[in-house]
């Protein structure tokens, strides 16, 4: 069985607004690189107007959230935390990888950020 050259697929991401993925207006990306100038993916340039829009959807967004009781927004950052601990390594690589780190630097990274999710969702009834 012969090896094969695969093509690298390139992730370009979208924004995330009003709980689906627009692409930006302008339609424009910029790079992100590692610490070592390799590329690793394409991130959108946001213009005025999407900013503008992430604003009211956050605006709309605010009366069904502050609306939820506290044990259910509480619930909902716990979930955040739960989802981002499952995919704990892949983070960690990644940070790893964009930051020029240590693999043990960039847990600790991702360790933190998961805490600060569990924190916040265990404040939120308080």
């Amino acid at each position: 069985m012969s090896t094969v050259d695969r093509l690298s697929v390139l992730k370009t991401y979208k924004l995330f607004v009003g709980g689906k993925f627009p692409r930006s207006e302008s339609g424009r990306v910029y790079e992100v690189t590692d610490a070592k100038g390799a590329w690793l993916a394409n991130a959108p340039l946001s213009s005025r107007k999407d900013a503008r829009d992430a604003v009211v959807a956050a605006r709309k967004a605010f009366g069904p959230w502050s609306g939820a009781t506290a044990y259910n927004r509480g619930q909902i950052l716990y979930r955040v935390a739960e989802m981002l601990e499952g995919r704990r390594e892949q983070f960690a690589a990644e940070v790893a990888a964009a930051d020029g780190v240590s693999a043990k630097k960039a847990a600790a990274r991702v360790d933190a950020a998961i805490d600060r999710w569990v924190w916040y969702a265990g404040w939120s009834d308080k």
